[in-house]
């Protein structure tokens, strides 16, 4: 299935599609800015930039509601069927995690500013740094896949979010220990423990995003199924038109 969608009797019908995928990847490239943003700000100690983020998920709202209503719009009129039909729900699916993933972007915005005052919080910021970086990674992988419809790298992004959550859980277990071993970290460790959790969620809605492309391009819905499981029934299909 190719992301440009095969011709239509009516051109201006192919247009509405394109400019619908377009508005998809426009939100997504945004979406990711902020998350990039997001952890540098953390890391960094820019309490600056971390305001900046926080005060901009708004875009990233109106573009969701923009392009929602714009495909309700053309299922209303278009009535379309096949696969367009499934374009069209595969965004309004995708937009809602990519609002999600813009959520997340902006409580970690905000705990950075936060913890810019903390003397101690520095220290513990070396343990998110690893989880920051899987996080930008399966970010950018996963609208790769979204743009070039890729359901062997769409697969591999989602089976990848099994490794962020470990390293959520490897990192929460550490910060329990240290909260036990001293009551003046708490407050420090539960605002890196958030912010840990935060970039776990954004890894969730990658995966999520990354089932829908398989949707879109195979027409089959893997939520809630083990991936590893269905990976060669669905590599195995012919990636031929589906119309």
């Amino acid at each position: 299935m190719d992301m440009n969608t095969t011709q239509h009797t009516s051109h201006q019908y192919n247009q509405e599609l394109e400019d619908a995928r377009s508005k998809l990847m426009t939100m997504g490239g945004l979406v990711e800015t902020q998350v990039s943003n997001a952890i540098k700000a953390l890391l960094e100690r820019d309490s600056s930039l971390g305001e900046r983020v926080s005060f901009s998920d708004y875009e990233i709202n109106t573009m969701e509601v923009a392009i929602d209503e714009e495909c309700a719009g053309i299922i209303a009129r278009r009535q379309p069927a096949a696969s367009d039909l499934r374009l069209l729900i595969t965004i309004i699916k995708i937009i809602t995690d990519l609002e999600r993933i813009g959520d997340e972007a902006e409580k970690i915005g905000r705990y950075a500013v936060e913890m810019t005052e903390s003397a101690t919080a520095g220290d513990l910021h070396s343990s998110l740094r690893h989880l920051g970086e899987h996080v930008k990674i399966m970010m950018r992988d996963t609208l790769d896949a979204l743009a070039r419809l890729d359901v062997k790298q769409a697969m591999q992004v989602a089976t990848n979010d099994q490794q962020v959550d470990a390293e959520f859980d490897s990192i929460s277990r550490q910060l329990f220990t240290r909260m036990l071993e001293d009551p003046r970290n708490i407050k420090d460790s539960l605002n890196v423990t958030w912010c840990a959790r935060s970039m776990e969620r954004i890894g969730d809605h990658c995966k999520n995003i990354c089932e829908y492309v398989i949707y879109l391009v195979k027409g089959k819905d893997v939520r809630h199924t083990n991936l590893e499981q269905v990976k060669d029934e669905i590599l195995g299909v012919s990636t031929g038109s589906n119309r």
